[in-house]
C-alpha cells in the first residue's frame, strides 16, 4: 500500500468517525423526556461506537457486530452503524453482508420493542430501507474495485508478456548474431592459424612459400575483415541478413579449396543427380555443414584427409563428412562448441536431423558428421 493511499484512508476514516459523532450529537439534542442516565448512556455508547471506525477496515465484522450490540442500548450509533454496513459491504462477500443487515435489523426491532414509541412495523420499514443504501453502495465500490484491480492484473500481466515476448525476440537475435558471427569468421580465422602455425613449425621453409602463406594468410584476415563489417553493417542498418547473398551448394568448391591450401587433403563426393534442385535454405544449410565440417577437422585434426559428399537417399538430403584422429599433440586452435550449436540448431529449424561423433571405420575409428534434410520434389 502506498503512502498516498494510506493518506487518504485515513482521511475518509476521519471524516466517517465526524459523520457518526454528528448523529450523537443530533441524537443527545433530542432527548427530551429521557432520563439523565439514559442520555449519558447514550452519548457515551454513541462516542465510543462512533471511535471503533477507526479500526473497520481491520475488523469490518467484528465491529459491526460489536455496533449491533451497541443499537439494542441506544440509538446514537446509527451513523456509526451505516458506516459499519458500508465498510462489511464493500469488503465481504454479499452472504456476509446480508448477515450482517440482518443482525442489525434485528438489534433496530429490539430497540424499538424496548425503548421506542413507534410502530414496529414503520421502524421495521425505515431500517430496511435505511440499511440496504450503504449495503448496496459499498458491493457497488466493491464491485468497481475488483474490475479495476481485474484490469490492473490483465494490463500487468500482458506487460509482462510483451516483456517475455520482447526478450525472447532478443535472445534470438542475439543467437542469430552468434551464428552469423561464428559462419563468417571461424572458417576464415582457423585458415589464418593453421597457416601461421605452418611458419612456426617450418623455419626452414622456402622464400616463395613463405610468400605464398603470408599471402593466404593476408587474404583470409582480409576476408574476415570484410565478413565482420558486412555484419556490422546489417546490425547497424536494420537490413535482414537473409536480403544479403548468402553462399550455397556451388560455393563448397571455394571451401574444399581453401582446406586444401591449407593442407588438409579432401575429398568430395557428389552423388546427387544432375536435376535435383535445391531450394536456397536447403542449399545454405548444406554449405554451412561441409564448412563446419572442414573448419573443425582443420582445428582438431591438421594435415588428415577428409572425405565429404552429399547424396539423395529416400527423398533425403544426405550431407556427410568424416576425418580422422589426430594421434599426435599439436597447438589446436581453441573452440567453444557454438558452431555445432548453432548448426545443429540451423538442421532442426530446417525439419533435419543431425549426428556426429567417433564412428568405427574398417579397423580403425574417425569423426563422423552426418545431417538429412527434407529435399522437396
Amino acid at each position: 500500500m502506498t503512502l498516498l493511499r494510506r493518506h487518504r484512508e485515513r482521511v475518509w476514516d476521519v471524516a466517517a468517525i465526524a459523520f457518526a459523532l454528528v448523529l450523537v450529537l443530533s441524537v443527545a439534542a433530542g432527548t427530551e423526556g429521557m432520563t439523565t442516565t439514559r442520555t449519558v448512556v447514550s452519548i457515551v455508547v454513541g462516542v465510543l461506537g462512533s471511535v471503533l471506525l477507526w479500526w473497520r477496515r481491520r475488523w469490518p465484522i467484528e465491529i459491526a457486530v460489536a455496533l449491533a450490540v451497541c443499537t439494542i442500548l441506544t440509538d446514537a450509533v446509527g451513523g456509526a452503524e451505516l458506516v459499519a454496513i458500508f465498510t462489511v459491504a464493500s469488503r465481504q462477500s454479499w452472504r456476509v453482508t446480508t448477515a450482517v443487515v440482518v443482525l442489525h435489523l434485528a438489534a433496530s426491532m429490539i430497540w424499538t420493542t424496548v425503548w421506542a414509541e413507534q410502530s414496529v412495523l414503520y421502524i421495521g420499514i425505515l431500517s430496511v430501507a435505511l440499511l440496504s443504501i450503504p449495503a448496496a453502495w459499498g458491493s457497488v465500490v466493491k464491485a468497481r474495485r475488483e474490475v479495476i484491480d481485474s484490469l490492473r492484473e490483465r494490463a500487468e500481466r500482458a506487460e509482462s508478456e510483451s516483456n517475455l515476448r520482447a526478450e525472447t525476440v532478443r535472445g534470438l537475435e542475439r543467437e542469430r548474431i552468434a551464428r552469423e558471427m561464428h559462419d563468417a569468421l571461424a572458417h576464415r580465422i582457423s585458415l589464418v592459424s593453421l597457416h601461421a602455425g605452418a611458419l612456426e613449425v617450418r623455419p626452414d621453409v622456402g622464400a616463395k612459400e613463405v610468400e605464398a602463406i603470408a599471402s593466404t594468410i593476408r587474404l583470409n584476415a582480409h576476408g574476415a575483415l570484410e565478413d565482420l563489417r558486412e555484419i556490422l553493417g546489417v546490425l547497424r542498418s536494420g537490413v535482414a541478413a537473409s536480403a544479403r547473398p548468402q553462399p550455397g551448394v556451388v560455393d563448397i568448391g571455394e571451401l574444399i579449396e581453401d582446406s586444401e591450401k591449407a593442407g588438409t587433403r579432401v575429398t568430395f563426393v557428389d552423388e546427387m543427380p544432375s536435376d535435383t534442385t535445391l531450394t536456397p535454405s536447403v542449399s545454405r544449410t548444406v554449405h554451412r555443414v561441409i564448412q563446419e565440417g572442414l573448419t573443425n577437422a582443420r582445428k582438431h585434426a591438421p594435415g588428415l584427409p577428409v572425405r565429404c559428399g552429399i547424396a539423395l537417399v529416400g527423398g533425403e538430403l544426405r550431407v556427410w563428412l568424416e576425418n580422422g584422429l589426430a594421434t599426435e599433440s599439436f597447438a589446436a586452435v581453441p573452440g567453444s562448441r557454438s558452431g555445432m550449436i548453432g548448426l545443429s540448431e540451423r538442421i532442426e529449424l530446417a525439419g533435419g536431423r543431425i549426428e556426429y561423433g567417433i564412428a568405427r571405420r574398417g579397423d580403425g575409428v574417425v569423426y563422423r558428421l552426418e545431417a538429412w534434410l527434407p529435399c522437396p520434389k
